[in-house]
């Protein structure tokens, strides 16, 4: 009975799983309850119920957080029109896009940028100045991992790398050349702290199998802006911001709206926290 429970939740987590990804990649399509629940291989008069008992929210909520989430974003970093975003977003106008807008962030679309690039011009002398940073682009490979996903802030998301190292330890994977890497899916300033997704990953063959709670993906390879953040993990968002805010606009490049990685040299546990060395990759578009 035990094997049976067990292998019954490993099914419904990966079904979810691949839910989830599914949506993360189609935000700008319809992404229909009976779509949705034909990947899942569940039945569309289960499916809402599985899903919001499973993720904590409805198809529709889950949905349409990520879309205005990713829209707060264009509207960071993407000179298109708030018109332009409210589309991509699945809003069939602006004004209904502006009201949704206005709710979630308890601003409208265009006070949202106009502040943002305010705070931009405040700080133009230094945003502008000359910046030593050792950048290079490179052409990343497809990577096949094994994860186990943390719901929160980034900062309390070790119980998934401990999950992760256990798991590996017992099937003779935690080695000198074992390779670990974050999936950062969200901003920390835009998505509340209780929603922010953090993958705690590992690189592995193609032919590893793993089970729950560990889970298995491709991250789909691309071009990467890639530097080296030097120190405390908890200073990681300056070096986000001189890469994406800084070395990005000065050298021509435009971010792509897709998950950002880290990939860690050296180790937590032995390693001084002045030390510690991360490789920060950044999605070129």
């Amino acid at each position: 009975m035990s094997n049976l429970k067990e292998t019954t939740k490993q099914y419904y987590a990966e079904r979810m799983t691949n839910v989830l990804e599914y949506i993360q990649g189609n935000l700008a399509s319809s992404l229909s309850l009976d779509e949705l629940a034909d990947i899942a291989c569940f039945s569309p008069y289960h499916f809402h119920r599985i899903f919001s008992g499973m993720v904590g929210e409805s198809v529709k909520s889950y949905v349409k957080r990520l879309r205005m989430e990713r829209a707060a974003v264009m509207l960071k970093h993407k000179n298109v029109s708030v018109t332009e975003i409210a589309f991509d977003a699945g809003f069939k106008t602006h004004e209904s896009f502006t009201r949704a807008f206005s709710v979630m962030f308890g601003m409208s679309p265009s006070v949202f940028r106009k502040n943002y690039h305010k705070n931009l011009e405040h700080e133009k002398v230094v945003f502008w100045k000359e910046i030593s940073m050792d950048v290079r682009v490179v052409k990343l490979k497809d990577m096949d991992v094994a994860y186990v996903r943390h719901n929160g802030p980034y900062e309390e998301c070790k119980p998934a790398w401990e999950e992760l190292c256990k798991w590996a330890d017992r099937n003779g994977l935690l080695n000198g050349d074992a390779k670990f890497i974050s999936i950062c899916h969200d901003d920390a300033s835009i998505t509340p702290s209780d929603k922010i997704r953090h993958d705690a990953c590992m690189e592995i063959g193609p032919s590893v199998e793993v089970e729950s709670p560990v889970a298995k993906k491709r991250i789909e390879g691309g071009r990467y802006a890639v530097t080296v953040h030097k120190g405390s993990y908890m200073n990681l968002a300056e070096t986000y911001a001189a890469l994406c805010g800084q070395w990005a606009p000065q050298n021509g490049f435009e971010i792509e709206a897709k998950a950002s990685l880290q990939i860690y040299l050296n180790d937590y546990d032995t390693t001084a926290t002045e030390d510690l060395l991360t490789e920060v990759y950044v999605p070129l578009s």
